[in-house]
């Protein structure tokens, strides 16, 4: 199979061709690895490789399963992901030599899926960086442009599925690194409702709840079926969102509902967006108007700033627990050569916030949600942008000046926290591009559990304005 076949398809239409054998799995596969082996000294998306794992696996993929034969990349990023005998290093020293001795429930419901893992994907160190350029690995690199970043914290993904290595990869999101990867690279990102997908058996959530599993694809139908495939509960999770009735992939098919959309036009400091972002959010508009839906501009009375300080509490006070536990595990004690500075700062951060002030942080989180609901009873789907436009690597630096560091990152990053927050679904959708050629993704968010709503939006966004075969020339 050579490239130029093997890009047409999406996931599905993979496995559609090994299931009526006009194609192999092997040689689906193979078309991966050599695709993988081309672009990758370029890209940097896969920092483990698991091809000989991969092809031993293929006797072993049920064969009525969907998505049979079709390669699959898992983030490196551990929590909830874990495979039997392979690494999760989170990108960090302190986890280099780790090795996972269990299969997680999700990673065991994309095998039952018929998935094929055949490695793991590039993120930041602990996943707290939107840039992927972690010392341990190096810089991952954007398909579009290989002096900019791919995003983060799922930037090696979505620069793997950009550059045509496979057309859908596993990605996490805990403030916005499904979706802000996917607006920087071209593609579909969809951030479920906390939780939808299971963190079983190693976390009954992750980061206090502001994290979750799911894809950056090519296609929307794609992630609508691997939803449906690894979404649910497991025994002793401590909540779950309620059960759809149908199937998200069959919301995929149907015709969208009209609907009423509020269209933010400033960014989360209430501030006028970069010029290129607001083109993007305001053609979104125009077409989402286009096809029937009711637009009107109007913003949740939030303050998305003063998230920041909770998202950083949660996520250092998470990051501490995790390096001390590695720390005893390793019998020596914590050091800083172990991790880059801005992480062990995050780890710093986290021994000095007390019970009160996490708990603080949650009710945060929880009041924006509260506030987030009463919004979304007046409107279906909020339409914004993602956050800042793609940024050329060593922008986010890791390793050099902490608070600048901070700094950039609050002004770059837009709305997407604020879903982690709330727990509510949202998605990138690739409808711009810069006159430059770079993607600039359009963010769309609904009610909790209502990802059904979103998908069918997405199908329809598809349809009218197709980029399946806008791909990079690398």
């Amino acid at each position: 199979m050579k490239f130029e076949e093997y890009r047409r398809y999406d996931a599905i239409g993979l496995a559609e061709l090994v299931r009526k054998r006009k194609i192999s799995a092997e040689e689906v596969l193979d078309a991966a690895i050599d695709r993988a082996e081309q672009v990758n000294p370029l890209i940097n998306a896969i920092v483990h490789k698991q091809y000989e794992q991969a092809r031993k696996a293929l006797s072993a993929a049920p064969a009525e399963a969907p998505l049979n034969g079709v390669p699959y990349l898992i983030k490196d990023l551990g929590l909830g992901t874990f495979q039997n005998g392979e690494p999760a290093t989170i990108s960090s020293g302190l986890f280099k030599d780790f090795v996972a001795d269990h299969d997680s429930a999700y990673v065991k419901r994309c095998k039952q899926a018929g998935l094929v893992i055949m490695g793991r994907s590039s993120t930041p160190e602990f996943g707290i960086n939107p840039s992927t350029e972690p010392r341990l690995y190096g810089p991952c690199r954007n398909p579009w442009n290989l002096e900019f970043s791919p995003g983060g914290s799922s930037g090696g993904a979505a620069a793997a599925v950009s550059a045509g290595i496979l057309p859908v990869a596993h990605a996490t999101d805990g403030g916005g690194s499904i979706r802000m990867p996917a607006a920087h690279c071209g593609l579909f990102g969809l951030k479920p409702s906390r939780g939808r997908v299971s963190m079983a058996p190693d976390a009954g959530e992750g980061w206090g709840g502001l994290s979750t599993i799911h894809v950056i694809s090519r296609s929307v139908r794609d992630s609508a079926l691997i939803l449906d495939c690894t979404a649910g509960s497991e025994p002793g999770d401590p909540y779950t969102v309620p059960v759809l009735q149908g199937s998200f992939l069959s919301a995929t098919k149907r015709r969208a509902p009209k609907l009423k959309i509020a269209l933010m036009l400033k960014d989360h400091r209430d501030a006028k967006l970069d010029p290129e972002c607001y083109k993007a959010v305001e053609n979104a508009a125009k077409l989402c108007a286009d096809l029937g839906h009711a637009i009107e501009e109007d913003s949740p009375k939030i303050d998305l700033a003063e998230l920041y300080p909770m998202n950083r509490r949660i996520s250092a006070a998470n990051i501490a627990r995790v390096c001390n536990a590695r720390w005893k595990a390793l019998g020596r004690e914590p050091s800083p050569d172990d991790m880059e500075p801005v992480t062990w700062a995050a780890y710093q951060r986290g021994l000095s916030i007390t019970a009160v002030d996490y708990v603080e942080a949650i009710a945060v989180a929880h009041a924006a949600g509260r506030k987030l609901a009463d919004f979304l009873a007046r409107y279906d789907v909020v339409l914004s942008a993602t956050c800042g436009p793609p940024k050329k690597l060593g922008y986010f630096d890791m390793s050099g000046d902490v608070e600048l560091h901070a700094d950039r990152t609050i002004e770059y990053m837009g709305v997407t926290p604020l879903h982690n927050a709330a727990g509510t679904p949202a998605m990138a959708v690739p409808l711009h591009w810069t006159e430059r050629g770079l993607p600039i993704g359009v963010h769309f968010a609904g009610r909790y559990g209502e990802e059904a709503t979103l998908l069918a939006l997405a199908a329809q966004l598809e349809t009218a304005q197709p980029w399946f075969d806008r791909v990079p020339a690398i």
